[in-house]
């Protein structure tokens, strides 16, 4: 019996993981989720969160020993400004021995600036609503380029603004809590503005300091939406939603030629099955009978490795790298976990057969976390956190993606 085909991945491909602030850190008291979470007594509250605060030179330490080259991290605002025009020097100096830190492992930062979070003081002034925040974010970023622009080549200004804009201001499941398709869009007007002009000022900084060009984009969440069944109806609906959801601010960025590379986050498929013509219809019925059943998470997203696959080549159009920021499983079942990297790799490999420049895969997540709203039952991470104790432990699926990481193959 013949072995397996392999599949091979570039030589300077970018294998890691990624953590984001206000899910690992913990304390993180001055951003308007932690006043949330407060208001709201949720069930399950960040508080110390994994304690990578303190432990981020054991994470990383066990990142390295993964063989990871790469890790996506993020700055909390609301720890850096904590007050309206009050920097706080002590945070931004954190920051630099991360960075440092990483460094000096051989592990290329990615530095995301906006991770859904804000400070308490820019939420109560109307956060992403108030055109004035894009001057705030501006002066933010500013602050932190100046500090940290020296040791980082990768920035992603803000995470899965259609993620934020959806969830905070068309769904209402996030603060803050606003259920307006207007709203919604003046949030998307302002993040969009502040993306362009943040990619301004990064490339200017680095021009006037003489420093190699960065390589900036955002992390846009792509969803594979897929017609239950081929009804006009249902195929008219899943294009719609792509455009919306997918390429809506793919385009608006790469017509302002604010994007270097194209970075995004992948994890599951919509099943498009329509009830009418009705717009409420068009834009948000799934099936809801079991139809083309797929395994899931322990959130119940499918598992659809296909749609990664049909993604990555729809990106194609841009003419641009594809830096894969995310792409990851919550499950207590390990053994699905590495089936879901595995196929997905294998996903991604016969995507750059087919053409695609692909400069990394980047796990979500390092360290288990907290989930925002859903708490910290969902298990993301390539290591186990015992959150009586914060002892790390390393899965088997983390060992396994080990190894594609330091072969460069599946």
């Amino acid at each position: 019996m013949s072995e397996p085909k392999k599949s091979y991945f570039p030589a300077d491909f970018f294998w890691g993981a990624a953590t984001s602030s206000y899910q690992v850190e913990g304390d993180n008291i001055n951003s308007d989720w932690w006043e949330w979470e407060q208001r709201l007594n949720l069930k399950e509250k960040s508080g110390q969160a994994t304690r990578h605060y303190q432990l981020y030179k054991e994470d990383f330490d066990l990142a390295k020993a993964l063989n990871h080259n790469a890790h996506r991290l993020s700055i909390e605002w609301s720890r850096i400004e904590p007050r309206d025009s009050e920097f706080s020097r002590t945070e931004i100096e954190h920051y630099v021995e991360v960075i440092k830190y990483l460094k000096g492992l051989g592990i290329e930062p990615i530095v995301t600036l906006h991770h859904f979070t804000n400070p308490q003081w820019i939420a109560q002034r109307g956060g992403w609503l108030d055109d004035k925040t894009v001057d705030y974010f501006l002066r933010y970023v500013a602050f932190v380029i100046n500090s940290l622009g020296r040791d980082v080549r990768y920035w992603i200004t803000i995470n899965e603004p259609n993620v934020y804009v959806h969830h905070s201001y068309i769904i209402g499941e996030w603060p803050p809590q606003e259920k307006s398709f207007s709203k919604a869009r003046r949030a998307l007007k302002n993040i969009i503005k502040a993306h362009v002009r943040s990619y301004r000022l990064i490339k200017k900084f680095y021009k006037d300091n003489n420093l190699a060009c960065p390589q900036i984009s955002i992390a846009q969440n792509m969803q594979a939406f897929v017609p239950c069944t081929g009804s006009l109806l249902n195929r008219i609906s899943a294009m719609i939603r792509s455009w919306l959801y997918d390429y809506y601010i793919l385009n608006q960025l790469a017509r302002k030629h604010s994007l270097d590379f194209i970075g995004i986050n992948y994890y599951s498929r919509t099943l498009v099955d329509v009830a009418s013509w009705r717009i409420k219809n068009i834009m948000f019925d799934e099936c809801s009978r079991a139809h083309h059943p797929l395994r899931k998470n322990s959130l119940g997203w499918d598992i659809y490795p296909q749609g990664l696959y049909d993604i990555l080549l729809g990106l194609k159009r841009y003419g641009l790298k594809i830096f894969i920021m995310e792409n990851g499983i919550c499950t207590d079942d390990d053994n699905l976990r590495w089936d879901f990297i595995k196929e997905h790799l294998l996903k991604i490999s016969s995507a750059i057969k087919s053409g695609c420049q692909i400069l990394g895969y980047i796990y979500w997540s390092l360290i288990d976390n907290y989930e925002w709203d859903k708490g910290f039952s969902p298990r993301f991470g390539l290591i186990d956190v015992d959150y009586a104790t914060y002892k790390r432990t390393v899965r088997q699926s983390a060992k396994n993606f080990a190894l594609v990481c330091q072969k460069g193959e599946v």
